[in-house]
């Protein structure tokens, strides 16, 4: 295992267990903005994955970025549905006394 393998690994694992972390203590009420945020994030790595797989550098590089536009698109949509229904609890219900 070279090096720089090694310590991109290690860096992969410590970035997990800090998010976990972090994501893990974030209040209910701050979820939907969060999920905005991260669909934001999300949107820039699907222009990024976009540019990888137009470069034409070789066969394999414009597979990889089309599996990541895939992924990426994948996790926008899913980001905004579920940004929609958290949204939606809270509008008021038709013919609630509130």
């Amino acid at each position: 295992m070279t090096p720089e393998l090694f310590f991109g690994l290690y860096v992969f694992i410590l970035a997990g267990f800090v998010g976990y972390g972090v994501i893990g203590n974030v209040p209910p009420l701050l979820h939907t903005p969060l999920m905005a945020f991260t669909n934001a994030i999300s949107g820039i790595s699907l222009v990024g994955s976009i540019v990888i797989a137009g470069a034409e550098y070789n066969n394999f590089s414009t597979i990889l970025g089309f599996i990541a536009v895939l992924a990426a698109t994948i996790n926008v949509v899913g980001g905004f549905l579920i940004t929609d229904r958290m949204l939606k609890m809270f509008r008021k219900k038709p013919g609630g006394n509130s």
